[in-house]
């Protein structure tokens, strides 16, 4: 396991290869384990290749009375790519909440980023348009309910984590298995404090009193158009997929959306060969 200091953490990541540095963003439930195919694949294709595990997740240190709101973890990923490439831009790919961030990441600091490849979650925009819409505050049940106190995690908890077996089942295509790697999200969730700072990311979306007030005028950055060259990936099986068509308004440059078949939302496990190809092309245009 490699370690790094970056925005005041001590963050620990996964590296494999040598060349142009790719960056790998997981998401929740989730680990940075759930890359291993395209670390695989992205470093035989000559690639540096670095998946950290984010804020909060172990063996990344968990910030004693930090704050995880979404400026944050740009500011902690901006602070990963000076780190990690001495201040030159880097590839991103990003699923989930990795998406979420890395949408920042590319509006905010469009330097830092060469290309990128995000996935299952559409651009904050669009996901604003959706909170209102029953359809979606039905596949996103889960924010509202990591809203309450305490409950939540003894919630997830219980009977061995059976909650975060529902999730996985409920968002993957039909009679999809993924045994050993829920087993051991399950075994980073469980680590102490760890369940509390993975839900303080969805606690913070809608409460402003845990947003780091020092990060205002990141967040102004952050709501501009994206001008980074960006693919947006989605599982063709995911209720977002609806979102994730309509959002080229966002992007003032080159962009793509494509769907990925028999798959769900999280597509780099479903289908680990397609989406792998996908982001290596669209990096190597």
């Amino acid at each position: 396991m490699n370690r790094i200091k970056a925005n005041g953490l001590d963050f620990a990541y996964l590296e494999q290869g040598s060349g142009p540095l790719v960056l790998l963003l997981h998401g929740f439930p989730d680990n940075a384990l759930p890359w291993s195919h395209q670390i695989s694949a992205l470093a035989a294709q000559g690639y540096r290749v670095v998946a950290p595990y984010l804020r909060g997740y172990l063996p990344t240190a968990i910030p004693e009375g930090g704050y995880f709101d979404k400026a944050t973890h740009v500011a902690d990923v901006v602070a990963l790519i000076r780190a990690l490439n001495g201040g030159n831009p880097c590839h991103l790919v990003g699923q989930d909440w990795g998406a979420i961030i890395g949408y920042g990441v590319l509006a905010a600091h469009p330097e830092l980023v060469s290309r990128a490849v995000l996935m299952a979650v559409p651009h904050p925009g669009q996901v604003t348009k959706s909170l209102l819409d029953p359809k979606h505050i039905h596949r996103s049940f889960h924010w509202w309910f990591f809203q309450l106190a305490d409950l939540p995690e003894k919630a997830l908890l219980e009977n061995d984590m059976a909650f975060i077996d529902y999730l996985w089942t409920y968002w993957t295509t039909e009679g999809y298995q993924d045994a050993d790697h829920i087993r051991s999200v399950k075994e980073t969730l469980k680590q102490p404090g760890v369940l509390t700072a993975t839900l303080a990311y969805y606690r913070a979306m809608f409460d402003p009193s845990k947003a780091d007030p020092s990060l205002s005028s990141l967040r102004e950055a952050m709501a501009r158009a994206i001008t980074v060259p960006t693919l947006a990936l989605c599982g063709a099986d995911d209720l977002r997929a609806e979102l994730m068509q309509d959002q080229s308004q966002y992007f003032l440059n080159e962009y793509a959306f494509k769907l990925i078949d028999r798959a769900g939302h999280f597509l780099h496990r479903e289908q680990p060969q397609v989406v792998s190809q996908q982001i290596i092309d669209w990096l190597k245009k």
